[in-house]
């Protein structure tokens, strides 16, 4: 967000921003409490989800160090519409809403990097919800090993629990679970613990374009 600002605007900004360190499994707010800022991500990964009416918790986007989220607090919204958790440990740096909105009055071009940082986030849930209500869990679990898998050859081990992938593309665990035995049955993957292996990238694509 701010990788292209001069040193001087950066100390500015530093100035209204504190730290804090995560455990896993920590949270870092829940859905509904005040909104005091936005986080950039310095180490480690959050999680950023909903439960659903039946309980269960629909992720809505994994971030990794150097991304920044929740930015709506720093527009009308009084509290944070969603919940966020360490999944592994993490320091998060807080930029705190009132200094930052003082600094957008004084250089207004701080918003452009605010909108900009959005409006990927906004792609990112066009993207997802597309995917949840226009493909099949097959096609999303193919499109997501493709995309995460170094190569045919190379075995790469899951950035997630199987718990947190179901999530975050839609479904229930044992859903999940079914796909991944599926896939392994048809020769596609091999599955070892968390530890996946595509066998069969075009078989994968197969289930991508339906």
């Amino acid at each position: 967000m701010f990788s292209d600002l001069p040193s001087a605007e950066i100390e500015a900004i530093a100035e209204g921003c504190s730290l804090r360190t995560l455990q896993k499994d920590e949270m870092l707010f829940r859905e509904g409490d005040k909104a005091d800022g936005f986080y950039v991500l310095q180490t480690g990964r959050i999680s950023i989800f909903r439960l659903t009416p039946d309980g269960r918790e629909q992720i809505i986007c994994m971030f990794g160090p150097s991304e920044s989220f929740a930015e709506a607090a720093l527009a009308t919204v009084e509290t944070y519409p969603a919940n966020a958790v360490a999944t592994e440990s993490s320091q998060v740096i807080l930029v705190h809403k009132t200094h930052f909105r003082e600094l957008v009055c004084k250089k207004p071009e701080l918003a452009l990097h605010m909108l900009a940082s959005m409006s990927m986030h906004l792609k990112h849930l066009v993207q997802t919800i597309h995917d949840i209500k226009g493909r099949q869990i097959e096609g999303r679990l193919a499109d997501w090993l493709l995309q995460h898998a170094p190569a045919e050859s190379t075995p790469f081990d899951l950035p997630m629990s199987k718990k947190m992938l179901a999530g975050q593309l839609g479904v229930t665990s044992e859903t999940l679970s079914r796909t991944l035995a599926r896939f392994k049955r048809e020769g596609l993957i091999e599955v070892t613990g968390p530890r996946i292996h595509v066998l069969n990238g075009s078989g994968l694509r197969v289930y991508v374009e339906g």
